[in-house]
């Protein structure tokens, strides 16, 4: 996987943590700089380490499936790809569901939901053989940026559906799983 996958892995990978940015900026009105910074690392770090053990996970079970890595990869992107696209059909008013304040509870739940798949991304980084600390530090630093810029297009796109983005990221997912297949069998 060149760096370029990658950093569409990584665009993919941040749309959840947009998403909720985007909320969490239509909801919070006070030291908004401050909270913008918390959720982003949040979300970031949340993007950041689930690869690395995700990687970690994979190794430990290579061996056993090593034959049908490629299929695995293949149908894990394919899924995840079509969760993302299923998952913004549903309509959902998050914005009530949200808490005002962004304690270290939020934070920590916040930055584990929207990085479960990146554990999983992080396990087919294995099957192909990419550099995982590259990788997540590439998906980690992505996220951050289209967190803060989440939080902040709030402002500007308060009617914005993020659906086309939560969309665009399911199709990328399955473009990936589509292409780690197609390089295994030719």
């Amino acid at each position: 996987m060149n760096l370029t996958e990658i950093f569409l892995l990584a665009l993919a990978l941040a749309v959840d943590a947009f998403a909720v940015s985007f909320s969490y900026g239509l909801i919070i009105k006070q030291k908004r700089k401050f909270a913008a910074i918390k959720l982003s690392s949040a979300t970031a770090a949340g993007q950041f380490i689930m690869p690395i053990l995700g990687w970690f996970g994979a190794s430990s079970i290579y061996k056993l499936i090593e034959q049908v890595d490629h299929w695995i990869a293949f149908f894990v992107f394919l899924t995840l790809g079509l969760k993302v696209i299923t998952d913004s059909l549903r309509s959902c008013d998050c914005q009530e569901k949200l808490s005002k304040k962004l304690s270290l509870k939020v934070l920590f739940v916040v930055g584990f939901a929207t990085s479960i798949d990146a554990f999983v991304s992080g396990s087919m980084l294995y099957f192909v053989k990419a550099p995982i600390f590259t990788a997540a530090l590439i998906i980690g630093l992505t996220t951050f940026v289209c967190s803060l810029i989440g939080f902040n297009l709030c402002k500007v796109f308060k009617s914005l559906k993020t659906i086309y983005l939560e969309q665009t990221a399911g199709i990328i997912l399955i473009l990936l799983g589509c292409k780690i297949l197609y390089e295994h069998l030719s």
